[in-house]
């Protein structure tokens, strides 16, 4: 049976006995910072500063990394907690997009994968959202974001940052949270 390339996919299931992240408060001092001015190439085909999107009302989702059909995992993926998990939260995004939006959200997600290797994961999750690319961990650098290394990469540690104008785009960050609707539609 052929699959609809219009449908957009569920999410695979995660394995059991993944470890469970723990918030151990490396993202504290994020709470009331000013998103920063940074130019980003993303997978919409233009560079966007983040601080010009982060204008009005925007969630942005942290992740490591989608990772690609038949390409194995680095070694001990599983083992690191928060690292499993990006495709199935950037579906939960995808799925819940148009609630967002009804919430004056954006959204878009970021990590230190190639622009390259997030067109093909946007394409084949069929995401609605802009995925923001950061090879150099420029957004680390400025915010301090945690991170943590695995199979030779340095990658963003999982972490949702909300912001909206009413608050100067100051963030207001979620360790590990999939999606934060009830905190939006209460601002």
């Amino acid at each position: 049976m052929a699959t609809d390339p219009t449908v957009a996919p569920a999410a695979p299931p995660l394995p059991a006995g993944l470890p469970v992240p723990e918030d151990d408060g490396a993202a504290d001092h994020l709470v009331g910072e000013s998103i920063p001015s940074g130019r980003f190439e993303t997978t919409h085909g233009q560079g966007v500063d983040l601080q010009e999107m982060a204008a009005g009302r925007l969630v942005l989702f942290v992740f490591p990394r989608i990772g690609r059909p038949g390409q194995a995992d680095p070694v001990g993926w599983d083992d690191i907690p928060g690292a499993r998990g990006c495709t199935q939260q950037s579906c939960a995004y995808r799925d819940l997009n148009r609630e967002f939006a009804d919430a004056g959200y954006a959204v878009a997600g970021l990590s230190a994968q190639s622009t390259n290797e997030q067109l093909e994961a946007a394409a084949r999750l069929h995401l609605p959202f802009p995925l923001l690319a950061d090879p150099d961990l420029k957004l680390r650098d400025a915010l301090r974001l945690p991170f943590f290394s695995a199979g030779g990469m340095t990658l963003y540690r999982r972490l949702t940052l909300p912001g909206q104008r009413s608050t100067g785009s100051r963030l207001d960050p979620a360790p590990h949270s999939p999606c934060q609707r009830s905190s939006l539609s209460e601002s």
